[in-house]
């Protein structure tokens, strides 16, 4: 749906054809730890896909980056040889009041006054990820589990919008991994009548969606394929002494030279050969395994460009590596969203290496950026309608649940 569909009729927005249009702000803030993203959009039910049933613009979109001394108090509690319980009690208040002011500004942006938005949907930080199922003794029944960050009672409260947050913990009781929650938006906004597609997001974690033509719930899968720019940003801020946080425009690995024999070598992990659905972050590909993929480069003989060509082409491997296993029928297009969408170096070792043509997300009229928060507007909204939010075929879970938590402002 294109915004010149809309028009705004006093404070509310109304379709021009005639159907309804809600306001409702997504929250997003990544693995990346590189900051805040924010959406206001608009959505519309349009009744033509009983699983699918919405429309999505974005009205606005504002992204804050985190202050660097906060960033480095994130990086250090989600490290579990730094992360400490009062930090992640204080940490989870006071991010809550941060993701609120961005959420505000995105309001602001969309000159859209809080009375009228319907709901705030917040994916909060990520702090911890347990994709496999465990057991805690005199506790029983084995789960998986999660921990996001950033309470939905603050940003309530701050905002006056009724806010939903806390969505992957729903899918995790469903015997879920709680993620990826993408395949929502993507199947709602991206698929196509007749290709095979991917919408692969590079953020600190990659994943992809697989979208067969015009699908339905139980057609879509999706996966994380393994780490995306989280080993790269590492490798670089490890090799600069933690004056740079990422490759500017992967302009370090244009230099250098990627050594296969290193790729190879970390390939041999067990998560990439275990069949989906699957989840993964950074407590499998942080700083600790950056550190010991930047040994085995210097046992190569490998310099800092070449350590960081290396580790931006392992991130390639990896995609390609999740079709030529588990795509089945291989995509015929990929576009590309999340932060790597802006490595150009990383894009062309990702086309040297599928068998077929790769893109932004851009092409298809949709601004990357603000694709992650457009998602939680839209979960926000399910949730307010009481519809199935997860897609189980993506995340394992026996059902298809209604996912998040309402606080009231």
């Amino acid at each position: 749906m294109s915004s010149d569909t809309l028009s705004r009729t006093g404070q509310s927005l109304v379709r021009t054809d005639g159907g309804n249009a809600r306001y409702a702000v997504g929250i997003m803030s990544g693995t990346s730890l590189d900051g805040i993203d924010a959406a206001c959009c608009s959505v519309t039910e349009t009744g033509t896909n009983e699983e699918y049933p919405y429309e999505v613009t974005v009205e606005s979109f504002v992204s804050e980056e985190y202050p660097m001394e906060l960033r480095t108090r994130l990086v250090e509690l989600c490290d579990e040889e730094t992360g400490t319980v009062d930090e992640t009690c204080r940490l989870n208040i006071g991010l809550g009041s941060l993701l609120a002011d961005v959420a505000t500004a995105a309001m602001n942006e969309a000159g859209v006054d809080p009375e009228n938005v319907d709901v705030i949907g917040s994916h909060g930080q990520t702090i911890w990820h347990i994709g496999t199922q465990e057991e805690l003794p005199g506790v029983g029944c084995p789960r998986r589990s999660t921990l996001q960050i950033a309470d939905g009672s603050v940003i309530a409260r701050k905002t006056g919008v009724m806010t939903v947050s806390d969505f992957r913990t729903a899918d995790i009781a469903a015997g879920g991994h709680g993620a990826p929650l993408a395949p929502y938006l993507d199947a709602t906004v991206f698929s196509d009548e007749e290709k095979h597609r991917s919408l692969q997001n590079i953020g600190g974690i990659g994943n992809c969606t697989l979208l067969p033509p015009s699908p339905g719930r139980n057609d879509v899968r999706a996966f994380d394929t393994g780490p995306g720019n989280m080993v790269i940003d590492a490798v670089v801020e490890i090799l600069t002494d933690g004056e740079q946080t990422y490759d500017v425009d992967g302009e370090i690995a244009a230099r250098g030279t990627p050594d296969e024999s290193v790729i190879d070598r970390f390939m041999n992990a067990p998560y990439f050969e275990a069949s989906p659905p699957k989840t993964t972050g950074r407590e499998d590909f942080g700083h600790e395994y950056a550190r010991r993929f930047i040994e085995a480069g210097r046992e190569r003989g490998l310099d800092d460009a070449d350590l960081v060509a290396t580790a931006t082409a392992f991130t390639a491997a990896t995609i390609a590596d999740a079709y030529d296993r588990f795509a089945d029928p291989y995509p015929d297009e990929v576009f590309v969203s999340g932060g790597g969408a802006y490595n150009p170096t990383l894009l062309t070792m990702l086309s040297d290496r599928v068998a077929c043509d790769v893109d932004r997300l851009s092409s298809l009229g949709f601004d990357p950026d603000s694709k992650e928060a457009a998602l939680f507007a839209l979960m926000g909204i399910a949730r307010l309608d009481g519809r199935p939010n997860n897609v189980p075929g993506s995340t394992g879970a026996d059902d298809p649940v209604v996912m998040g938590k309402v606080s009231l402002p």
